[in-house]
């Protein structure tokens, strides 16, 4: 009788996509169906997509109880992890993602952050750089690794120039979060995170 190795259960990561442009001639729609082709070849993912939008934050800070920042609040603490899509506008990011970023703040504690970004020459690396640091300061990690389209390179169709190149640092961008995600699950379920 020869002993077979079990293989491990498939463990499903919710992650939220968060589209972080408001702007009525934005690009953000093509870029959310870009990622939304490459999450699709994926059975390890649960998704909800939150695109800023359709969630109609006040230009002030929300009470807690608004029901929009209740709404926000709990899918972000739904989620495992997170994908932001960031335009770069000024060298920035937008205000409605600092915003949408501030409403929560326990709920994104040891959970894992990606960035797909676009526009401009930088592919809005810039941006992400600066949201780096805005995610530290709420105890989340953020992925090393990403997806940076300079200038527009998807069209309305959600369909990049160079397909393979931005698919393989999709792979690449998702196999790290969803480490990420699973690892940090786990510790919070054996420890709870306190900052």
């Amino acid at each position: 009788m020869t002993e077979t190795t079990p293989t491990p259960q498939r463990q499903v990561v919710g992650v939220a996509v968060i589209i972080g442009s408001t702007r009525p001639d934005r690009n953000a729609p093509s870029i959310a169906r870009w990622l939304t082709a490459q999450l699709a070849r994926r059975d390890d993912l649960r998704v909800d997509t939150i695109d800023l939008a359709d969630l109609d934050l006040p230009g002030v800070l929300p009470a807690p109880d608004d029901p929009r920042a209740l709404q926000l609040t709990k899918r972000i603490a739904d989620a495992d992890a997170f994908i932001v899509i960031t335009p770069e506008y000024n060298h920035g990011y937008p205000a409605s993602l600092k915003q949408a970023i501030d409403v929560p703040y326990h709920e994104w504690h040891a959970k894992p952050v990606s960035f797909v970004s676009y526009g401009g020459m930088s592919g809005g690396i810039r941006a992400v750089e600066q949201l780096r640091q805005v995610f530290a300061e709420l105890h989340a990690v953020t992925i090393r690794d990403g997806v940076a389209f300079p200038g527009i390179r998807v069209d309305a169709n959600g369909v990049a120039d160079d397909a393979h190149g931005a698919s393989a640092a999709a792979k690449v961008m998702l196999d790290e979060l969803i480490w990420w995600a699973l690892a940090l699950r786990a510790a919070r379920d054996i420890r709870p995170y306190v900052a």
